[in-house]
């Protein structure tokens, strides 16, 4: 017996109308994306492990996909000791953000900065896969480089308000800083505990505070360190009264000072810039990759529970261990799939969407193809996405096709509007039904797009 055919766990087939669907995703970012003077890149699906490897800390380094080396490279290989490097020398990317850091600094000689770049592409980890998590996914991503200047971060609050209100949904940004952290790790006694603290701090939505603090426990820190981390974690209020407490507790860390005045600022530039999206400091968000060096960033939907669908922030040494130093930078990433997922679930995906043809013109056979194509051509050189059904097939196989497809207009042209130059189109939404004459080209564009 044939084994049915399968994908692995984690990944996903998209047919006509999910393309559609998303690459409504994909051109409302775009479009927001060059709107503020972005330029589009793309870098390898595939990178060398020495670049992927130790930018994601210890849990993320775990969740590369590694590829095996073609070839003999398994001839000299013993299976018994761990897997020599000239077996594996290549990983998937992870995400878009280190194979850009590398971009940066093998094209620095080309780029002008500061360089505003975004690239939309497939990453791959290793992950469970469980509801809202992929091993293949699509990441939109949008970062500044070159400059420390607040406004980039500034710019990426208003990149990400733009694109939620274009495409329907409401969100909340959650916003914290890395520098905060730091500080926190300092004022509980543990200043080398920072990884370890952010780590554990980062999985606080899933797991709940008693099981991060057994990790943390876990990790060496005190009972007593705990509870000075405990209130701070679970902190309530309005922005102002989050500030005042954490002034009063971060007195003795200037990296934690460093941090607050810092979110301050932006705070101040986000109501400054009319920002009407929701943003609230949030010291439990950590983002747990170890390349975060300021503001850091995480976007969740108001009104469908997934996790986070947007996240990002700054990074001032990430070009650093490729060799170029001080080249500081911030971006966010758009999680396309889950957006999807959000966007289907609430069912807020235009009615107007199309997985391909605006028209479809039947075929009633070959004499009135002749008449036929001439008309689809000049249609589509007008503008609209025109089929020409394959085979003369009977009427009802013809409309069932446009059902399937979604093609909400249909074309009938018998022997009788061709002797007398017409073109008959129909409403298939409605039932309206109108003829043109063969010329009109603007009538019938202007009868379809509605």
């Amino acid at each position: 017996m044939i084994q049915k055919p399968s994908i692995p766990k984690g990944t996903r087939d998209f047919g006509q109308r999910e393309m559609a669907a998303r690459n409504y995703i994909f051109d409302t970012v775009r479009s927001v994306f060059k709107s503020f003077g972005y330029s589009q890149i793309e870098t390898p699906a595939m990178e060398n492990l020495g670049t992927l490897l130790g930018k994601y800390g210890e849990e993320g380094d775990k969740l590369l996909y590694r590829i095996l080396n073609s070839g003999d490279a398994f001839g000299s290989v013993v299976f018994d000791k761990p897997l020599a490097p000239q077996v594996c020398e290549k990983g998937l990317r992870y995400d878009l953000t280190v194979p850009f850091a590398r971009y940066v600094v093998q094209h620095q000689g080309e780029i002008s900065f500061p360089f505003k770049r975004f690239q939309i592409q497939p990453v791959w980890r290793a992950d469970r896969p469980q509801k809202g998590r992929y091993r293949e996914f699509y990441q939109c991503d949008v970062d500044a480089i070159g400059s420390k200047s607040l406004l980039c971060e500034l710019e990426l609050v208003q990149i990400v308000a733009r694109v939620f209100e274009l495409l329907g949904l409401r969100v909340c940004m959650k916003i914290n800083n890395r520098k905060v952290l730091t500080g926190l790790a300092e004022v509980c006694g543990f200043p080398d505990k920072v990884v370890d603290i952010t780590v554990a701090i980062d999985k606080l939505d899933k797991i709940g505070f008693e099981a991060v603090e057994e990790e943390m426990l876990g990790k060496g820190l005190t009972p007593e360190a705990i509870e000075v981390l405990r209130p701070v974690l679970l902190l309530e209020g309005s922005f102002e009264e989050k500030l005042a407490v954490m002034r009063s507790l971060m007195g003795a860390s200037a990296e934690g000072m460093r941090g607050l005045d810092e979110l301050e600022d932006l705070f101040g530039l986000i109501r400054s810039a009319g920002v009407t999206m929701p943003c609230e400091m949030d010291l439990s968000l950590a983002r747990g990759l170890n390349y975060y060096t300021g503001a850091i960033f995480e976007v969740k939907s108001l009104d469908w529970q997934i996790g986070s669908i947007c996240g990002g922030g700054r990074y001032d040494n990430l070009t650093g261990i490729f060799g170029l130093p001080d080249m500081s930078g911030v971006g966010v990433s758009f999680g396309a799939d889950r957006i999807y997922d959000v966007l289907m679930g609430l069912e807020k995906f235009p009615q107007g969407i199309s997985s391909g043809a605006d028209l479809l013109f039947a075929n009633m056979g070959r004499a009135e193809l002749d008449y036929v194509l001439p008309v689809a051509a000049s249609l589509r050189a007008a503008g609209l996405a025109v089929e020409v059904y394959p085979d003369a097939s009977k009427l009802k196989k013809q409309f069932d096709y446009c059902d399937r497809k979604g093609i909400g207009f249909l074309s009938v042209c018998g022997a009788d509007e061709a002797a007398a130059g017409l073109v008959q189109i129909k409403n298939l939404a409605t039932g309206e039904q109108k003829s043109f004459a063969s010329w009109d080209l603007d009538a019938m564009v202007a009868f379809v797009r509605g």
